[in-house]
């Protein structure tokens, strides 16, 4: 049970907390008894509307430690990525909004600025808090402005190259930024790498600290000799670390190195940050280690599953049970694996998404064929060109917001080259809760206007396994985009089948209106052309499986045919789908036919149940058909 709830309200502390302010006269008791009143408020929050526990749940002390140190907002707190920023929440006057958090129209699951003064940059990809500070420190430099910039960055997120490119600017300018190393040995999945081997707190932790520990004891025991002694070594302490700890790593960069500091002790965390707050002249590092889950034990055995979770019994830690469809993910993940079992040229990545993006049955049973490379998007794609040079079929699962970050890679170093590197899009289309950092919606347009690439999109999960066998068996880069969360339950093919490149599939014919959807978005075009079979229409509805190429004969035959079009996609419509059909039809010639494009409009989308922003964003069955209704001159309100 937890503690705070069975607690005598006029006791509790944290709904006394309107901002930073209040909790800079606490004691040392006081601190903790707030650590914990936090811990049990997230954990009860997150059980109801699913979030980042584990991430929230391991910097509590630090947060706290953060703001009571800095003078927030003036002094700014920049959180690598955002989903460890619960705490920051409620410090700083977001204690009775706390229960919307990740609901529709309530508070995000990342910093906003349109939500706090004290949520100095928004986030929601890894590795950018240290540019963040960098750009701050040197804005305030420039308006003779004194107030810090303090990026908090996990040491996952180090694995990008961002962050190094950063810490290099950084040294070589020389300002006074502030840097917290959140130290604990995960990103979502384990961390990987030369760098994580080096962070290790085999050797930055218990091992450390314990020789610390006996060379101080044994000298101090020696009385004026070893306390003489015991000065010349602390003075030269930061030297001792630089080769013995990652400091030698950070020094490298120019950065004074603090740590190891142990990250739930405010003993240690307090001094070291005044410290780095007083006395820095030039870009300071702190190393903190901190226990991922900290404060509810299935969290802290399993700090991977909930990372990010959905709603969950908080007594057992058990999920509450989806609809029992099996997920996009998880047929991927599967059958990858049967195909692997054929296909020695198969090999997958991961960019430290390996249970998210359904490759961890993929990992245990073919190690050598796995490869995670940590936050590192841009190094996978390129990675995955290399492989597919020496013979191999390798598959790039990404998801799609977080390929965007590899545009580059995919056009330069696979796309012009034609390799044959296919790219698993996961979670594309709007996600849900956690808002525009992670909806999937531009994929279809950063990637149509590539040459070489093939796009497709499957109607459902029985078509995502021939669309997976289609183009790792292609000679050249292919992508397959499908959505977050389950499929339509359809029987599945026993036979995996090579399907046509460039050949779509008439699903219903109709000589009113041509409904032309992609994606998920086919079964609501399906039903919404029975609505309108209903009412007396005849609508076509064609599912073009390929973005591209698209299938112009089967398009322009239906669309002569109705002489009204209608596309719909989970995504958005500038540079979309729906766009690419405007082309084919200007193209050919035919400025007669009516169209319309449903999708997103110009903005990001904010965070709500997908089924929600479907209806906002007109692209679910009643948008459907309303839209068929207009295009053919009828008066929807007369018939809905």
């Amino acid at each position: 049970m937890l503690t705070t709830l069975l607690q005598d309200p006029a006791t509790l502390l944290l709904p006394k907390v309107h901002s930073p302010e209040d909790i800079r006269d606490f004691s040392l008791p006081e601190l903790n008894q707030l650590a914990q009143e936090i811990r049990d408020t997230i954990i009860h929050t997150v059980s109801r509307t699913g979030g980042h526990l584990a991430p929230s749940l391991g910097v509590v002390e630090l947060t706290i430690a953060l703001h009571y140190v800095f003078n927030t907002p003036d002094d700014k707190l920049i959180w690598d990525v955002g989903h460890q920023s619960y705490a920051h929440k409620l410090l700083t006057g977001r204690v009775e909004q706390f229960a919307s958090l990740r609901q529709y129209k309530g508070m995000s699951g990342f910093p906003k600025f349109k939500e706090s003064i004290y949520d100095a940059f928004e986030t929601g990809h890894s590795s950018t808090s240290i540019s963040a500070a960098l750009g701050m420190t040197v804005g305030k430099s420039l308006g003779q402005n004194g107030n810090k910039a303090i990026a908090i960055i996990g040491d996952g997120s180090m694995t990008a190259g961002m962050a190094f490119e950063a810490l290099n600017h950084a040294g070589h300018l020389n300002k006074d930024l502030i840097v917290i190393l959140n130290d604990n040995e995960m990103s979502i999945s384990p961390n990987v790498g030369a760098l994580s081997s080096f962070l290790s707190r085999k050797l930055t932790g218990k091992t450390m600290r314990r020789v610390k520990n006996h060379i101080e004891e044994r000298l101090t025991a020696l009385s004026n000799v070893g306390e003489n002694i015991l000065s010349v070594l602390k003075k030269s302490e930061e030297s001792f670390k630089s080769f013995f700890t990652p400091g030698m790593l950070f020094e490298a960069f120019k950065f004074d190195y603090i740590g190891p500091i142990m990250g739930h002790d405010y003993e240690e965390l307090i001094p070291a940050l005044r410290n780095a707050r007083d006395n820095s002249h030039g870009p300071t590092l702190i190393h903190i280690l901190t226990t991922k889950g900290k404060g509810y034990e299935p969290a802290e055995k399993n700090p991977g599953l909930y990372h990010g979770v959905g709603p969950f019994d908080i007594e057992t830690g058990t999920p509450h049970s989806s609809n029992g469809s099996p997920s996009y993910t998880s047929i991927f993940g599967n059958t990858l694996c049967d195909m692997a079992e054929n296909d020695e040229r198969i090999t997958a990545i991961s960019a430290a998404m390996v249970t998210g993006t359904g490759l961890a049955g993929f990992a245990k049973k073919y190690p050598n064929r796995f490869f995670d490379v940590g936050i590192a998007e841009q190094h996978a794609v390129t990675f995955a060109a290399g492989m597919a040079t020496e013979g191999l079929r390798p598959v790039v699962a990404i998801y799609s917001t977080f390929l965007q970050r590899a545009m580059d890679q995919i056009l330069h170093d696979v796309c012009i080259p034609n390799l044959p590197v296919t790219f698993a899009i996961d979670r594309a289309g709007v996600v849900g809760d956690d808002g525009p950092t992670h909806h999937g919606v531009f994929d279809i347009s950063f990637l149509r206007y590539i040459p070489n690439i093939v796009l497709m999109a499957p109607k459902d999960e029985d078509e995502l396994r021939h669309m997976l066998y289609t183009a790792v068996n292609y000679n050249g880069p292919t992508a397959v985009r499908y959505p977050r969360g389950s499929g339509e339950n359809v029987v599945m093919k026993k036979e995996l089948q090579l399907l046509e490149i460039g050949r779509g599939e008439l699903l219903a014919e109709g000589d009113d209106v041509l409904l032309l959807p992609v994606g998920n978005r086919v079964y609501p075009a399906l039903n919404a052309a029975a609505k309108l079979k209903e009412m007396g229409f005849q609508a076509a509805v064609i599912n073009p499986r390929f973005i591209k190429p698209l299938d112009a004969n089967l398009i322009l035959e239906w669309a002569q045919r109705t002489d009204r079009v209608v596309t719909i996609e989970d995504g958005a419509i500038a540079g979309g789908f729906g766009s690419s059909i405007l082309e084919l039809l200007a193209t050919r010639g035919l400025h007669t036919v009516r169209t319309r494009t449903l999708g997103y409009a110009d903005g990001f989308v904010e965070h709500g149940p997908q089924r929600t922003l479907w209806k906002n964003g007109g692209i679910d069955v009643p948008a459907i058909v309303r839209a068929a209704l207009q295009i053919m001159d009828k008066d929807p309100n007369i018939y809905l």
